[in-house]
């Protein structure tokens, strides 16, 4: 079992940064891919990025691509999200989530994670 809790959220400028952390508990963090999804005011949740447990691999959806960077912190349970260059688009509730099965190198559907946070509110205004 894996409990999450992201941070980090707030309410920003279009073309400002935001580093979102998600905390993770249990001593099998580094035995997960974890992956960021997101969920805009009246669509559906949607994949943002993903990273291997060992922190090797990662992929990023189309639209955050150059501007987002996943990374994590075994040592310390922890996987973070930078953001740069925000737009109101990217405005939403952005969900942390954990992947028990290894085998899949990069996991970008939601019924493929196992585990998931409450969500950080992130706000960008233009």
């Amino acid at each position: 079992q894996v409990h999450l809790v992201e941070s980090g959220g707030g309410l920003v400028q279009a073309g400002d940064s935001l580093r979102l952390s998600c905390a993770a508990s249990g001593r099998t963090f580094s035995s997960y891919h974890m992956g960021w999804f997101r969920r805009a005011p009246g669509k559906e949740r949607e994949f943002v990025a993903t990273i291997s447990e060992s922190g090797d691999y990662k992929l990023y959806a189309d639209s955050v691509k150059g501007r987002f960077t996943m990374s994590r912190d075994n040592a310390k349970n922890t996987v973070y999200l930078q953001m740069s260059s925000l737009k109101p688009e990217d405005t939403g509730v952005y969900y942390c989530a954990a992947d028990r099965n290894i085998a899949r190198m990069t996991p970008t559907r939601i019924y493929e994670y196992d585990y998931w946070g409450q969500g950080t509110q992130v706000t960008v205004s233009s």
